[in-house]
């Protein structure tokens, strides 16, 4: 019981940081969020890491991550095989599908988000991947992060070969001091902001 109640702390407190990120991010002029973004999107693109790898997981943003259109677009500028999930929400799965064109293959998700069309994208395996782009809310220093609280890719960093590297994107506003940790919570290697790169301590 003592240890339940103690998770539940740390589910709390989570939610809490969480909430107060995202009242931070609304409150940001359109203008700066832009700005911030646009330098994310240059540094990863200078990013050795990034540059060498071919096949790329990448996501399509929701609200309150960093914005990814333009990366993705410049993804196949790059000659990039770009990989998105699509998501099964009844038992927390995702598939990675191989994306070739982001007006033809996109549909609308069940998270309300565009996703790869499972019609007509392939399936790639986890295997395969090179560089993982994995989505959050609030990080910190250490590589650990809070996404949108359903646990998608807690399942999924574990799968993903051990050279893989798993990389998030974040505005210098969503990293904080420390954030506190389950045993099911799996940390990112590095973080590309709009100020530097972070390695994982």
């Amino acid at each position: 019981m003592k240890w339940r109640a103690g998770m539940e702390e740390i589910q709390e407190k989570k939610r809490e940081i969480r909430k107060d990120l995202i009242k931070t991010l609304e409150g940001m002029p359109e203008a700066v969020v832009a700005e911030r973004t646009k330098a994310i999107e240059n540094r990863l693109f200078e990013f050795a890491n990034f540059l060498e790898a071919n096949i790329t997981l990448l996501y399509v943003s929701t609200k309150h991550e960093v914005g990814t259109r333009e990366i993705l677009k410049r993804s196949f500028e790059y000659g990039k095989i770009v990989v998105l999930p699509a998501f099964e929400m009844k038992h927390f799965k995702m598939k990675l599908l191989k994306v070739d064109d982001l007006k033809s293959s996109l549909i609308s998700g069940p998270r309300g988000v565009m996703e790869p069309d499972g019609q007509q994208c392939k399936k790639v395996p986890i295997d395969c991947i090179d560089i993982a782009i994995i989505p959050g809310i609030v990080f910190d220093e250490k590589g650990a992060r809070i996404g949108s609280g359903s646990g998608f890719y807690d399942r999924l960093i574990p799968k993903l070969p051990i050279t893989t590297r798993k990389v998030a994107l974040s505005m210098e506003e969503q990293i904080i001091s420390q954030i506190p940790m389950e045993s099911h919570d799996k940390h990112v290697d590095i973080i590309v902001t709009d100020k530097r790169i972070i390695y994982k301590i």
